[in-house]
C-alpha cells in the first residue's frame, strides 16, 4: 500500500495541543520542508520533542511552541539556535532540557512501551536540579547502583527526513550518522517521512548496506518526496549545510524587522516558492538576500 502524501497532507493530520517530535540533530537532516508546512498551518500549542535545530527556531518564532524538551538547540557553525534564545530569554515557552542520552533513553522506553528507562547520564549535574520533577531508581540487584529513571517520551506524531525511502514507508540514511530518526518514528502514533527522492524498494538495497535501511514501515503513516526538503541544514551526501543562507537566517533573527523582511521573502508563500527564493538568494551579490 502506497503512504505517499504530500507534505500539506501530513500536516493536516495534526492538530494543537499535540506532542510531536522532529528528527535529525542540530542543523543535519532536519525535516525543514515538513516544518515549514507546518508553519502554513493553524497547528499550534505544541510540546515538540528535539536534538533541536532550525527547526525548533522557526516554530519557536511562530509562536507554536507550549514547551520544548530538548538536549540543545544549535545551527552546528552557529553555537545557539538565535530564536530559541530569544524564545526563552521572553519566556515564550516552557524548557525541559535533558542530558542528550536521556532524551535517547525516553524515546527508547517510549519505543518500547516503557515508563521510564534507567540511565547515569544526569547524575551529579544540574540536569537534575533544574528538572526536579526527575527521579532516580535503586538497582535491585547486588550493586545497589542509583540510576536516573529517564521517563518515556511518548509522541503523538514525529517528523523525520531521510536521504531515500520507497512508497511503503521504508526509509534510508545515505549520510554518516543515523541520529535517532528511527526511536522517533517508534515512540511516536504516527510517523511522517520526508525524503530526498521515492525509490522502488529493490533500489534501496542497492544504494547501500542493509543496516542504512533505518526507519521501517511498520512505523510509517506517510511519506514525502521533497527534494531538497533537508534545506538549510546538510543531508550528506545528497547536499551540505546551507552556510550561507544559515548566516543570513541567523542576522535576521536579531532584529524583529529583518526578520519580518526575511520571512515574506522565504516564508510567506508554499515550498516551491521557497525554493525558488533560495536559488534567487544565491544569485544575489554578496548572497545576502535576508532583505
Amino acid at each position: 500500500m502506497s503512504k505517499v502524501m504530500t507534505a500539506e497532507a501530513a500536516v493536516a493530520r495534526l492538530s494543537s495541543g499535540m506532542t510531536l517530535g522532529i528528527g535529525g540533530w542540530g542543523s543535519r537532516r532536519k525535516p525543514m520542508a515538513l516544518v515549514r508546512a507546518l508553519l502554513r498551518s493553524d497547528v499550534t500549542d505544541l510540546t515538540v520533542v528535539s536534538y533541536g535545530g532550525p527547526d525548533v527556531g522557526l516554530l519557536a518564532a511562530a509562536g507554536k511552541i507550549r514547551k520544548l524538551v530538548a538536549a540543545f538547540a544549535t545551527l552546528d557553525s552557529i553555537p545557539l539556535e538565535p530564536h530559541v534564545t530569544a524564545a526563552r530569554q521572553r519566556g515564550a515557552f516552557g524548557l525541559v532540557e535533558l542530558d542528550e542520552a536521556m532524551v535517547m533513553e525516553g524515546l527508547t522506553a517510549a519505543a518500547h512501551r516503557l515508563p521510564f528507562l534507567p540511565v547515569r547520564a544526569g547524575l551529579g549535574s544540574d540536569v537534575m536540579r533544574v528538572n526536579p520533577h526527575l527521579r532516580t531508581v535503586t538497582s535491585p540487584y547486588e550493586d545497589g547502583e542509583e540510576l536516573v529513571a529517564a521517563p518515556a517520551l511518548r509522541l503523538d506524531a514525529a517528523l523525520v527526513h531521510l536521504n531515500r525511502a520507497d512508497a511503503h514507508g521504508n526509509a534510508q540514511y545515505l549520510g554518516p550518522d543515523p541520529y535517532f530518526d528511527d526511536l522517533f518514528c517508534q515512540a511516536a502514533d504516527a510517523a511522517y517521512v520526508s525524503c530526498e527522492r521515492i525509490v522502488d524498494t529493490a533500489d534501496l538495497l542497492k544504494a547501500a548496506a542493509p543496516q542504512t535501511l533505518l526507519v521501517e514501515r511498520p512505523f510509517v503513516t506517510g511519506v514525502v518526496e521533497t527534494p531538497n526538503g533537508a534545506h538549510f541544514t546538510s543531508c550528506a551526501p545528497d547536499h551540505g549545510r546551507d552556510e550561507p543562507f544559515q548566516r543570513a537566517y541567523a542576522q535576521a533573527a536579531r532584529d524583529p524587522e529583518t526578520w519580518r523582511s526575511f520571512s515574506e521573502r522565504f516564508l510567506s508563500g508554499d515550498e516551491g516558492a521557497y525554493q525558488a527564493a533560495v536559488a534567487a538568494f544565491h544569485k544575489s551579490p554578496g548572497k545576502e538576500g535576508a532583505r
